[in-house]
């Protein structure tokens, strides 16, 4: 089944371009000037880069900007699905178990690669182990970790813990509650809000496990013991003083300024898919005019390829959920912020909100992708034609979209990546790069040991197995979210229930690493991580190897399941290289 809207991108090549980016803005006195210089020429090294070797080609940010890398991938557009569990065997427990351990999930799915129509062969794969990890055992985790804040200074936590997470807690929680009672409406219903009731609900267990952790006491204690450490080294010495000394002041004083419009920046949202493809639409005719280093970012040569794959994918919109998320929005825009806010009033000209949304859902013709394609292709001169109630309220908007764009790029980036580089440089001159830099949804190798952990007054096990999945369904009575699938009821007896089914490790992941591969010494698959459990959330912020666990299914169960649970004989065979 192909996947009409995913995209693989398999890192080829890393190259540091530090030098490179920051002498790009030296003798630059100017911070907002210093950055668009920097952002030129990052766009310009992107741009080489993808003409010379027709990779994408993405410059990250390391270490708080003390050192910038060229990261080159090559790009896989055909993905289709080869297998999937049912939800509920992937889910088993829901969100109840979410970021719990010990876990039951089957919570695995297998994509193959096509190139010219045909699948394509690389001598370069992970072999399957069927035995899979054992209590003790070294392993490697190989993913792409989204991001932490454990370089952060304590005045940019206390930012995070005073304004950014209660805000968007609230913002999760009312829409969990309004695509619920969406569901309530029937079968129909249920199923269109699911998968996005699930993302929600995770996003929000994540958020409440963040801001649990920068109020706990133990986590802040750490944090500023760190910074004091850091701070008395780079005092210690006059030099480092006089160039570093006055970085964290720096940083304070521009999170007082980025608190002005936190919930702005935050409640301004339509959660339209529409209205996101005409903004793109609407930004992207008038930014490829511009030369590429001036453009915003998500606009530049070497990010079209991409932006137009997902632009133009025909994955189906329904207009049902389009009304759902978007008036839920709104509505909380004009609570947050006042009915009179301007970003609303703009949008919707003053209009009704549910009349607002009904009138834009229902006339635009954006579901089409030969009407996307036509309006880019047009360029400025259709885009500015379009009668589209969706491209009108984006182009109505626009001017307010920028101008947050530019101030947050003028007034607060520009401050925070020069003062970012300076603590980064510190950071190599006291400590050296004994610490890894914080994530930042590239590629990185974790390591950690097959280990349980304390908990609830007892122990957890290294392992689960088949046996406390049928346990755990019999102990709560078969009942939603606890209840087996059809397949997992009828294969009990064909089952080898000890076979273990997820296990934990002391691997350092972040949210992120969801279907990142858990390998052995020997460069064998035995496990795929698919979620941590409720003590890891604190490691945005830091990581202690006691109670954070990385948990995974096991490859043993992983087979166990496709045999006996799936008969997908054939497809296991492939994997363990019968084939």
């Amino acid at each position: 089944m192909k996947s009409p809207d995913l995209e693989v991108n398999v890192l080829v090549a890393m190259r540091n371009v530090t030098d490179r980016v920051q002498g790009a803005a030296k003798g630059i006195t100017d911070e907002a000037k210093a950055l668009k210089a920097r952002d030129a020429e990052v766009a310009a090294i992107e741009k080489e880069s993808k003409s010379k070797a027709g990779l994408r080609s993405d410059v990250v940010s390391l270490y708080a900007g003390g050192e910038y890398w060229l990261y080159q991938y090559k790009v896989f557009t055909d993905v289709r699905l080869v297998f999937a569990p049912e939800q509920q065997a992937a889910f088993y427990g829901g969100d109840p178990d979410n970021f719990t351990y010990p876990r039951y999930d089957i919570d695995m799915a297998l994509f193959r690669i096509y190139e010219d129509g045909k699948p394509i062969h690389t001598d370069n794969y992970l072999k399957w182990n069927i035995k899979g990890a054992a209590p003790g055992e070294l392993i490697f985790i190989s993913g792409h970790p989204g991001s932490t804040q454990r370089q952060d200074t304590v005045s940019q936590l206390t930012f995070e813990r005073e304004l950014v997470e209660p805000s968007i807690i609230e913002y999760l929680n009312r829409r969990i509650a309004a695509a619920q009672e969406f569901a309530n409406r029937g079968e129909e219903q249920k199923r269109l809000v699911g998968s996005t009731v699930f993302f929600l609900q995770n996003a929000l267990k994540a958020y409440d496990g963040r801001y649990e952790a920068l109020k706990d006491p133990a986590v802040i204690a750490k944090k500023n013991a760190d910074e004091e450490d850091f701070r008395k080294r780079v005092a210690a010495n006059p030099e480092w003083q006089k160039e570093y000394g006055s970085a964290w002041d720096t940083i304070q004083a521009v999170e007082r300024k980025a608190a002005s419009r936190v919930k702005g920046n935050i409640f301004h949202r339509a959660d339209s898919e529409l209205l996101s493809l005409a903004r793109q639409i609407v930004m992207l005719v008038a930014e490829v005019k511009k030369p590429d280093g001036e453009r915003l970012e998500g606009y530049h040569d070497a990010e079209l390829e991409t932006l137009k794959f997902q632009l133009f994918s025909p994955a189906k919109i329904y207009p049902e959920t389009e009304k759902l998320w978007m008036s839920t929005a709104l509505k909380l825009d004009a609570e947050k912020l006042g009915k009179d806010d301007e970003y609303l009033q703009t949008l919707t000209e003053g209009k009704d909100i549910d009349e607002f949304v009904n009138s834009v859902v229902d006339g635009t013709k954006l579901y089409d992708v030969n009407v996307r394609k036509a309006l880019v292709d047009g360029g400025e001169g259709a885009v500015a034609a379009s009668t589209d109630p969706m491209i009108v309220a984006a182009r109505r908007t626009d001017h307010l979209v920028r101008e947050y764009q530019r101030w947050r790029h003028d007034e607060i980036e520009s401050v925070l990546t020069p003062v970012g580089e300076k603590l980064g440089k510190a950071r190599f001159l006291v400590y050296g790069k004994d610490t890894y830099p914080d994530a930042t949804f590239t590629l990185r190798l974790s390591y950690g040991t097959v280990k349980g952990f304390p908990y609830n007054g007892t122990i957890a096990p290294p392992f689960t197995t088949f046996y406390g999945l049928y346990d755990r369904a019999a102990s709560f009575g078969n009942q939603a979210p606890f209840d087996l699938t059809p397949k997992e009821a009828a294969a009990r007896d064909s089952l080898d229930l000890s076979t273990p089914l997820n296990f934990v490790s002391t691997g350092d992941i972040i949210g992120g690493n969801s279907g990142s591969p858990v390998v052995n010494r020997e460069g064998e698959l035995v496990g795929l991580i698919f979620d941590g459990n409720i003590e890891s959330l604190a490691g945005d912020f830091v990581y202690e190897d006691q109670k954070n666990r990385a948990v995974a299914v096991h490859s043993a169960g992983m087979i166990e399941a496709l045999r006996k649970l799936y008969k997908v004989n054939a497809l296991a065979d492939e994997l363990e290289g019968k084939q």
